[in-house]
């Protein structure tokens, strides 16, 4: 479906240019990929407009496929007959008008510390605006923009609310048509909308809550993404804090491999969205995200999980300690911890009763769901059933457990780990294989060339070495309040905290 070039009716409040020229860009902001596409390998053909009315799978079973993928997958050929397909970034601009929106900016650098949103520059600004900055209108050196040239920076509106954006446009929210994917009533209202430029990106990390529907309207956008098992390797921190949100210390596209050694042995999957798929990642995964087109305009959703009423036990007791520790004056604390999507530092008591309110709501839910839950016991069901690091059923021999074989094909394709990408294997010492989930190999690459050679060939090796004080004995270096926060809030320590938590409030009921 693509729109007819529309009238312009709004504008910049300091550029004519784009009422005079905005139709120049049209071509650039509508366009679409091609009718064959390829993706990780694979080749498919889009649904041509006679067929938007049939889909490759049923809301039911698009829902049955989620349950069962433990690995990010592409949905194809979901969304062609979606309104929101139409949301290009000049089609927004001409329906939110006037109304302003907050831009983060980032500087175009190389550098091997992830750029976290603490370290961001933020302008106010109309889409119509930021048009007006990505055309290189003469007016953009003098609006919100002015100090920021293009080609050394980039912009990003991430995490905007559809339903404070649109609120006086309801209609708007039956564009996006999650119930598709088997969510009746989830649209829309419950996403939220990224508009950006080429490099605009999300420090890497993982969500606490639910799982990711991800829907590519306008350019492309390449995925990062490692499994949640690879915790050990991601280096987590909540420096900066921000709710649901567990970052890595890692600049994963250029990664400091003497500050954190183990991010070798992480797994990289990588998958460069385009419009009209859908992307699902799986609780916890962590994910880094990129524009890699002048333009990208993307909406997501997360998916609530049973799970979430623990996790929000976790994140609780998360922003308890985080806020107890770093309101206290000290030489260390003086950095800008709080994220700036955070309304601002709640008191310890106010910490204290979100915190018994979520353990309360959880202990209440079980409560009422515990003749349920008998039963489940008794014949555990596939989705309640444990499951390995790689995602196989842990059941006794002895119980059936229902087959489900993922449809992968030309409307479902799996998100590979980089190893699955080479011509040839890495390796081939089948020790050095790992076994997926569908009982295929695959090889983990191996370094095979030193990390820096010097001009005459020389390799210069990595030293570990241990420095001494006077007396012989090793120094260490020193321990920050970050460092002692690193440890308390890591999402194992905090897990298993969260459950003796709840194993107390268990043996008082």
């Amino acid at each position: 479906m693509r729109l007819s070039q529309p009238v312009v009716t709004t504008h910049c409040r300091n550029c004519n240019y784009c009422v005079r020229h905005l139709g120049s860009v049209w071509p650039l902001l509508t366009r679409r990929p091609p009718s064959w596409q390829s993706l990780n390998g694979w080749s498919f053909a889009s649904v041509t407009s006679a067929d938007m009315a049939t889909k490759p799978f049923r809301p039911e079973e698009a829902r049955r496929i989620m349950q069962f993928l433990h690995r990010p997958a592409v949905f194809l050929n979901m969304t062609d007959n979606w309104p929101g397909r139409d949301w290009t970034l000049e089609h927004l601009a001409l329906c939110l008008e006037e109304k302003p929106v907050r831009f983060r900016i980032g500087k175009r650098c190389e550098q091997k510390a992830p750029l976290f949103e603490t370290e961001c520059s933020y302008v106010e600004a109309t889409l119509t605006e930021f048009l007006c900055w990505m055309r290189g209108s003469d007016a953009a050196s003098v609006g919100p923009f002015a100090d920021y040239p293009l080609s050394e920076y980039w912009a990003y509106a991430d995490y905007k609310y559809i339903s404070l954006l649109f609120q006086d446009k309801d209609t708007m929210f039956k564009d996006v048509v999650w119930s598709d994917f088997g969510y009746p009533g989830h649209d829309g209202r419950e996403s939220t909308l990224w508009v950006g430029t080429n490099g605009a990106n999300t420090p890497c990390h993982l969500d606490s809550y639910g799982c990711n529907l991800v829907f590519q309207i306008q350019g492309r956008k390449r995925w990062h993404l490692f499994p949640p098992d690879d915790a050990e390797c991601m280096y987590p921190t909540r420096i900066p804090y921000e709710e649901s949100s567990v970052f890595s210390q890692v600049n994963v596209k250029r990664p400091d491999m003497r500050r954190f050694p183990a991010f070798r042995r992480a797994r990289s999957y990588f998958v460069t969205l385009e419009p009209g798929q859908v992307l699902f990642v799986p609780r916890h995964w962590w994910h880094y995200v990129e524009s890699v087109d002048p333009v990208t305009v993307s909406v997501n959703s997360w998916i609530e999980m049973e799970v979430d009423d623990e996790a929000r036990i976790g994140e609780a007791l998360t922003k308890t300690i985080i806020c107890a520790i770093k309101t206290k004056p000290s030489v260390d604390n003086k950095d800008n911890w709080l994220n700036p999507t955070e309304d601002g530092i709640a008191t310890h008591d106010e910490n204290m009763q979100y915190l018994n309110l979520a353990v309360k709501a959880y202990m209440n839910k079980k409560s009422l769901h515990s003749e349920d839950l008998g039963r489940c016991a008794e014949k555990p069901s596939p989705s309640a059933l444990k499951r390995d690091s790689s995602g196989q059923l842990k059941t006794p021999v002895t119980e059936p457990v229902t087959s489900f074989s993922l449809p992968f094909g030309p409307h479902l394709i799996p998100v590979t780990c980089h190893a699955d990408m080479s011509e040839e294997p890495i390796v081939t010492n089948p020790k050095d294989a790992l076994i997926s989930k569908d009982n295929t190999l695959f090889y983990m690459r191996k370094r095979t060339k030193p990390l820096h050679t010097e001009p005459h060939g020389k390799e210069e090796a990595i030293s570990v070495s241990e420095e001494e004080d006077g007396n012989g004995g090793a120094m260490c270096s020193q321990i920050s309040t970050n460092d002692v926060l690193d440890c308390l809030l890591h999402p194992d320590v905090i897990a298993l905290v969260t459950k003796l938590m709840i194993d107390r409030q268990k043996e008082l009921d």
